[in-house]
């Protein structure tokens, strides 16, 4: 009885969140570690499927870089990363392409629909047009080229709509098609973030491999609850964040500005760590806000 009552009393502790976020759109960058765990996928996806059974319109943009590394291997084809990005040639699109599109795009929509949800896979070439990714190395100066990648530029949200509006939670990769007509890569942080700016997102999540974020990254228990836009700009100074967790951020900060009300950043090892974030007044993540408030 005792457990019982445990869990109702856990539900209850959901239902004001369930009532303030029925109907909104929740953007979920789903990659890393989460992915590459069988449990840990099924974990999230049963979270997303709550999300989606709870009233909320879950829409997943997925990355896939392990399974992209061990597809260009097989081929006999290097990888190779530039400041954390993949340099991607005419001959390694082509494999990114079959990967997320025929392989991981796929085994989501297969996990989502184990637990009851309906959902569907989006080619990222018919939601997002980009640009080519051209930036200059900090250490040398000089341009950097990575081939085939590409920031989006615009964002058709008409297909991914339309699977919201019939209940369908969308299942997005990060793919895009350049003003050359070529497939280009997208790193799947800024395809998220473009996708919750275009939808006006209220949330977006992005699921990593990291409790959140750290002020000390040799201890988990130094875990920031809460930060805003102002105290993003003193942390990035003090160099508290920095390294993956800097282009992160600074997406989150762009969505913000954008419109979208909060950015979640969850550790996706943790066994329901979105629920945990999103529908406890604790939260295990971090949060981003737009307003101010201090540490």
């Amino acid at each position: 009885m005792q457990q019982a009552i445990q869990k109702a009393s856990v539900l209850i502790e959901a239902l004001p969140y369930i009532q303030r976020f029925r109907d909104a759109i929740i953007v979920v960058k789903f990659g890393g570690s989460a992915m590459e765990v069988p449990a840990n996928a099924q974990s999230v996806m049963a979270d997303i499927a709550f999300m989606e059974c709870a009233g909320m319109s879950p829409v997943i943009v997925h990355g896939g870089g392990k399974a992209i590394s061990r597809g260009l291997t097989k081929q006999g084809i290097k990888s190779e990363f530039i400041q954390g990005l993949r340099v991607t040639s005419d001959e390694t699109i082509k494999v990114v392409e079959q990967v997320l599109v025929d392989e991981v795009g796929p085994a989501i929509v297969s996990l989502l629909t184990a637990r009851g949800a309906k959902a569907a896979s989006i080619n990222g070439k018919t939601v997002f047009k980009v640009i080519k990714k051209s930036e200059l190395d900090a250490i040398t100066g000089k341009s950097v080229n990575w081939g085939l990648v590409g920031d989006p530029s615009e964002v058709d949200t008409d297909a991914i709509s339309a699977l919201i509006a019939d209940e369908i939670i969308p299942v997005i990769s990060p793919l895009g098609i350049g003003p050359d007509n070529k497939t280009h890569n997208i790193n799947a942080d800024e395809a998220a973030t473009a996708v919750a700016r275009a939808l006006k997102a209220r949330k977006l999540a992005f699921l990593s491999d990291v409790p959140g974020l750290l002020r000390n990254t040799s201890d988990p228990k130094s875990i920031i609850s809460t930060l805003t836009i102002t105290d993003v700009d003193k942390l990035i100074k003090e160099g508290v964040i920095a390294g993956g967790m800097l282009p992160k951020v600074r997406s989150a900060i762009a969505a913000l500005e954008a419109g979208v009300k909060k950015i979640h950043i969850v550790d996706g090892r943790m066994p329901h760590s979105l629920l945990l974030e999103i529908f406890t007044d604790q939260g295990v993540g971090t949060e981003i806000v737009g307003s101010s408030r201090g540490l």
